[in-house]
């Protein structure tokens, strides 16, 4: 297991912009460069700032082996720092925490941090090439949903829960997500319909499933000094925390806890918080059984009650937990990498700015990232300007 997390110094560097490129299906004609030079421009506008004060690149995409050199020539950027690195979905925590970092350390002035994917107009298998290796690829499993599967079967096994209980996160996403101007779905959803559904990798069926969308956006960090100046009310990240405990599922050691117990502890002590002080969650929600383990992990309950906790509108509007208030990557959207949607719902939630879906008094958010097939955690904590 590896454990890499950044030392921060609270309220020096703040989130001062945050916005989606054009979500769901764009169409023909437009590329991955294009949705995160898009979200990037209406962040910018968002913060009150322009492309001409940006000088630090964070991104990643799965269409782009050199994504930060793609975008700094896009932009037409030459001279900003760059950071490309990739864990998959977590991949912007770490970019977010490491942007914070440069404009404390006065390596850049203005930082963005970028995503973009045309998954669903090019097709998932053009877009997101799968990892092949000699331990699993032999069996020809359907990646990533039979890793999930496995996790889902083993926590069935180990704890009594129930297919109903899954579909409940399901049903709780598009709740939240009919909320959600901008979500892809927009007809509810029932545990029924889930259930009866078409059957991907047992026991999860498509509803179980996250979209297959494209889309993009971005956020922007300056220093707290620049955002007092800013329009818009800062947003601070309060702790981060990142571990790593596998790539391949065959080598996870074990199904029914991830790494994120450990990144969410991280996480926590330096916030200097609990679960209980959080305001709003979105944690990564590429399958159903992901929100159950992630809530476990990261103590919003006790490991093996993730089902009941789920159930009975727990997590949906005016359930006692606001999880995945967007909608997340199982009613909104889901490019393919999913963890900077996360930090933007998060951002938008501490300034008030959600409309239907506004949790009342959100002061505390948790942004929980996922990577690969439940290998790379990423749990960060943000604060609204009274934080800092």
């Amino acid at each position: 297991m590896t454990d890499l997390n950044p030392i921060l110094h609270r309220g020096r560097a703040a989130i001062v912009g945050a916005a989606e490129s054009d979500l769901g299906e764009v169409g023909p004609g437009f590329s991955a460069l294009d949705l995160m030079a898009q979200g990037v421009q209406r962040a910018l506008a968002d913060s009150g700032l322009g492309l001409r004060d940006v000088d630090g690149l964070f991104c990643a995409t799965t269409q782009s082996r050199m994504a930060g050199l793609a975008l700094a020539e896009y932009l037409n950027l030459p001279e900003a720092y760059i950071d490309s690195t990739s864990t998959g979905g977590s991949s912007f925590m770490g970019h977010l925490a490491r942007a914070v970092q440069a404009v404390e350390a006065g390596i850049c002035k203005v930082a963005v941090v970028a995503y973009g994917s045309t998954q669903r107009s090019l097709g998932r298998k053009n877009t997101s090439p799968p990892e092949r290796n000699p331990y699993e690829a032999p069996f020809k499993p359907f990646l990533p949903p039979t890793a999930y599967a496995l996790a889902a079967a083993r926590h069935m096994h180990e704890f009594g829960t129930t297919r109903e209980q899954l579909a409940e996160v399901a049903v709780a996403a598009r709740q939240w997500a009919l909320r959600n101007p901008v979500a892809w779905e927009k007809e509810p959803l029932t545990v029924e319909q889930v259930l009866a559904s078409r059957m991907v990798s047992h026991p999860l069926t498509i509803r179980d499933c996250c979209l297959v969308s494209d889309g993009g956006g971005a956020i922007v960090v300056t220093s707290a000094e620049r955002a007092r100046r800013l329009p818009k009310p800062p947003v601070h990240l309060l702790g981060a925390g990142h571990v790593t405990t596998h790539l391949t599922i065959s080598n996870m050691p074990n199904l029914v806890e991830t790494g994120a117990r450990r990144a969410g502890e991280i996480a926590y002590a330096q916030a200097g918080v609990g679960p209980r002080d959080i305001d709003v969650v979105g944690v990564y929600d590429a399958f159903t059984i992901n929100t159950i383990l992630f809530l476990e992990d990261l103590g919003f309950c006790a490991k093996g009650e993730g089902g009941a906790f789920v159930s009975g509108g727990n997590i949906a509007p005016g359930g006692s937990l606001p999880v995945n208030t967007n909608g997340g990557g199982l009613s909104y959207c889901h490019p393919g990498m999913y963890g900077l949607f996360l930090l933007i719902e998060a951002v938008r939630q501490l300034r008030g700015e959600c409309g239907d879906r506004q949790v009342p008094g959100a002061e505390i958010a948790l942004a929980h990232g996922n990577g690969a097939v439940l290998s790379s955690q990423y749990t960060v904590i943000l604060g609204g300007a009274e934080t800092a």
